[in-house]
């Protein structure tokens, strides 16, 4: 350590078995129906939206950890009035200091007069966030930096009602400079190389479009004065006719949801539905959230009262209230994100629980062989806390390899079986034990790398004394895709037990190929099967077929976009899954390890046959669903031969 400097916290809350993939961010979106003295009369609270709101949010917590924001708009407020209200943080808790900030606004402005609260009135004009309509957002910054810059909802902002735009969503496009270079066509100058920036602006220039036509129209075809063609341009925005145009280059992956200053809310979904978007609406509320569950627990339904937005459809609520679903873009082949049902939404979704269950119970054969099908000796696991559904999944399976065991057995008794002989049989059970504990609130004051290493090797612990050395340990995991955690920490952790053997098994299969559509995967070299498969390439002598892949990338990359084909695929063909895994195992295992180690991944056939209706998937198999993935994944290989450390997007 330098002179003067001093010793940074270490803070490993974060860490976790696949220590791969960061989350998806997520949205809601809130519009009260009702006036809100309605809700003020029913609930008891004339913040009832406001409460909801919060709650939706907090509920998809597990999708976004870094900031967060919450947005809402006022109807009908007078000039002079504010109608538009916006809090964003990036603190360690972003929810909670967004409530607290709510919180002693609200308390400030009643200034201990707690009876106002009742008035309906006084609260609609004085009290920011008392509004009707409401857009809130989690992030989990896959690109740029962790500032409140960088925090949705995002504002456009207008002195005319009709042309205020906010804006969040769950997205990545992947051909933001042909986006960018659209806006400098049309005459815009904009701020900055980011999709988000040129979303907002795209749909903003064709809110203006829109707002200019219907301006004309008041004033060439009604006559209107200043004040009526305000109102008539309030009252006629045509959000479809915008969101059509606005969309109509971007390729990429999104649940985007807005609120127009003048009360119009919408959410649109992506063509292929890559990114995930639920909605439900009654006579008091109309909803939209990134995850089923969330809504279902906020407004007490069940889980048939809840509808996925269909893919290239928005969501369009209109000011006075009604619900349309209007189609956007044309649907395409449904390719949504197979990764929402293996790790990041809430697995509390019934059918994303069952899907996972079935996930861990395809494994079972497979884990049983490598472990010689000593149920005995064989211990099973999981890694906290993602992979616990999976986890009993793959139990299920190895019960009824156990029970087929058991009918063998009895079987051989023949006639006349005791009890003291079908006892020690028909008690017989997979051996189920909690190895693997994490320590969330693990830090060192210590920064030297030394150090550093030594403590993230110590951030899962273990259950001692209940392994022999002869044990076979399986230790299940949502995913594997860098390695880092396992080879730092699991693996020493595991083998400290003492076991024979450790079979590290993952849910999904490998990952082969970078994402672009909002999962933080964007370089080739992270991936532990593409490191592994490179190394394969050269120790067989063939790295011929990376030079090759490397030109036809390079080639690939001069055409259009729409025309290009993912080059990277190449590399992958001269070997199978199983030649793939043991390199995996080999790389990855530390040498001071004296157990065997196996890793077992997921098959794409079983994966498809588990998450019927979420067939995305790319980063596995390079099958893109937009042109802009080939091109990413191909741009990410080149980078990689060429020793450029920045994203393919």
């Amino acid at each position: 350590m330098s002179k003067g400097s001093e010793a940074l916290p270490l803070n490993f809350e974060n860490i976790k078995m696949s220590d791969a993939i960061q989350h998806e961010c997520g949205i809601a979106l809130l519009r009260l129906r009702k006036p809100l003295d309605f809700y003020l009369d029913k609930y008891g609270s004339v913040l009832y939206g406001l409460d909801k709101m919060i709650l939706m949010m907090e509920k998809q917590h597990n999708r976004g950890q870094d900031g967060a924001g919450l947005a809402g708009v006022k109807l009908n407020m007078p000039p002079g009035h504010r109608y538009i209200s916006r809090y964003r943080s990036v603190e360690s808790n972003p929810m909670q200091d967004i409530y607290n900030r709510i919180q002693e606004r609200v308390e400030e402005q009643l200034g201990g007069q707690i009876d106002k609260i009742r008035d309906v009135d006084w609260v609609k004009k004085n009290l920011a966030f008392a509004c009707e309509t409401y857009l809130g957002h989690l992030r989990y910054g896959t690109f740029g930096s962790n500032s409140i810059e960088s925090c949705h909802p995002f504002l456009r902002q207008s002195n005319w009602m009709s042309r205020n735009l906010i804006l969040a969503g769950n997205f990545n496009m992947t051909n933001t400079s042909e986006l960018i270079d659209e806006l400098v066509s049309l005459g815009q100058h904009p701020k900055e190389q980011a999709d988000t920036v040129t979303i907002m602006e795209k749909i903003g220039h064709f809110l203006d479009k829109e707002n200019d036509r219907l301006q004309s129209a008041a004033e060439e075809i009604h006559n209107y004065n200043n004040v009526e063609r305000s109102q008539f341009q309030i009252e006629n925005i045509n959000l479809q006719n915008v969101m059509q145009k606005a969309s109509k280059a971007w390729d990429g992956g999104y649940a985007m949801g807005g609120i127009v200053g003048q009360g119009d809310s919408f959410l649109l979904r992506d063509p292929n539905g890559i990114r995930p978007a639920y909605y439900y609406f009654d006579e008091e509320i109309a909803v939209v959230a990134s995850e089923r569950p969330v809504i279902q627990t906020a407004f007490n339904l069940k889980f048939d009262d809840i509808h996925e937005v269909p893919p290239g459809h928005m969501i369009w609520i209109k000011r006075n209230g009604d619900v349309l679903i209007k189609k956007i873009l044309e649907p395409k082949e449904r390719l949504a994100c197979s990764f929402e049902r293996i790790y990041f939404s809430r697995g509390n979704d019934g059918s994303i629980y069952n899907e996972r269950i079935e996930l861990g119970r395809r494994l079972a054969d497979r884990v049983l062989n490598a472990a010689d099908k000593n149920f005995d000796k064989t211990i099973f696991s999981f890694i906290p806390n993602t992979a616990e559904i999976s986890f009993y999944g793959l139990v299920k399976g190895v019960e009824n390899a156990l029970n087929k065991q058991k009918i063998k057995e009895v079987l051989e008794l023949k006639n006349h079986p005791s009890e003291k002989s079908l006892l020690p049989i028909l008690e017989k059970r997979p051996r189920v034990e909690k190895i693997a504990w994490k320590d969330i609130k693990l830090r060192t004051f210590i920064a030297q790398d030394i150090v550093r290493d030594d403590m993230v090797s110590h951030v899962y612990d273990s259950t001692y004394n209940i392994v022999d050395k002869d044990d076979t340990i399986v230790a299940v995991d949502d995913s594997i895709v860098r390695g880092t955690t396992l080879k730092n920490s699991i693996l020493k952790m595991l083998d400290r037990l003492g076991p024979k053997r450790i079979i590290v098994v993952s849910s999904a299969p490998q990952i082969r190929f970078p994402d672009c559509y909002g999962i933080d995967m964007a370089k080739m070299n992270d991936f532990a099967a593409f490191r592994a498969t490179i190394s394969l390439l050269k120790e067989k002598n063939l790295t011929s077929i990376i030079n090759k892949t490397y030109a036809n990338a390079k080639s690939e990359l001069q055409k259009k976009m729409e025309h290009q084909i993912n080059a990277v695929k190449a590399i992958y063909e001269p070997f199978d899954d199983d030649e793939i895994s043991d390199k995996i195992a080999q790389i990855l295992t530390p040498k001071s390890v004296k157990a065997e180690v196996k890793i077992i991944y997921q098959t794409v056939k079983d994966l498809h046959a588990s998450c019927p209706e979420n067939l995305g998937d790319w980063y596995f198999t390079g099958n893109y669903p937009t042109p802009g993935g080939n091109r990413v994944s191909n741009q990410s290989f080149v980078n990689y031969i060429e020793g450029y450390s920045g994203r393919a997007y």
